[in-house]
């Protein structure tokens, strides 16, 4: 099986250990008695950082007349859940994950927030195993082959980046975004998220996944500034 992601992937491993980890959902790591930091999540942490750097690398060379506000939006739509889930799929990945048994039962091969996180985790261990080149052409290859026509389809439905750029026009901080609450059992979370703009909450979004949510958010608080004209007055 591993030797199948690898020719997905177009990369084989040095060390097929870490390729290992980081398809181990925390759900294996607490059946199988592993310690937590056996688990996918740090490498996602890292893969998370990696993809954003390569991509950002790619626009800042690709599209060299867009300001930094659009290259920032362009980048978001790129390394976005949606994104990296549609990747994930096409690259079967969710085949390749392990969990236990009752996050298998619950569809765990299939959501979101899992597809999302192990596709991170995958490109941070290429990265551990392989470096920046090696990363370089396989997130060339998955994520930027097509890049100009994921950009067209989606560059009207990443509220969180059209809020930022929103906001900065009027020469205002950044939006952050707070978890206020989390509901229900470990394999079916629902988030609500926040966003705070000048100190104050401005809205609220609900859904399965943190990312989710920060999008439903500031879809609600786009809407909320265009109606008020004196909204940063």
């Amino acid at each position: 099986m591993i030797e199948e992601l690898e020719n997905k992937l177009g990369y084989s491993f040095k060390n097929k250990s870490i390729l290992v980890q980081s398809l181990k959902h925390r759900s294996y790591i607490s059946i199988n008695s592993e310690e937590r930091n056996n688990s996918n999540e740090r490498l996602e942490f890292l893969g998370d950082s990696v993809l954003s750097f390569i991509v950002s690398k790619h626009l800042y060379k690709s599209f060299s007349v867009q300001p930094e506000g659009e290259l920032s939006k362009m980048r978001s739509i790129l390394v976005s859940g949606d994104n990296l889930c549609q990747i994930a799929r096409k690259l079967n990945l969710g085949k390749f994950i392990l969990i236990s048994e009752y996050e298998e039962r619950s569809g765990g091969r299939e959501k979101d927030s899992i597809l999302e996180d192990c596709m991170e985790a995958v490109i941070g261990a290429v990265y551990m195993d392989g470096g920046i080149i090696k990363t370089q052409n396989i997130i060339r290859n998955i994520f930027l082959e097509n890049c100009e026509t994921v950009l067209s389809e989606k560059k009207n439905s990443n509220y969180k980046s059209e809020l930022l750029e929103l906001v900065q026009s009027f020469g205002v901080e950044p939006p952050t975004y707070e978890i206020s609450r989390e509901e229900g059992p470990e394999h079916d979370k629902m988030f609500t998220v926040n966003v705070i703009i000048k100190g104050r909450v401005i809205a609220e979004g609900k859904a399965n996944s943190k990312k989710k949510a920060e999008q439903v958010a500031s879809s609600i608080a786009l809407g909320i500034i265009r109606n008020d004209k004196k909204f940063f007055k």
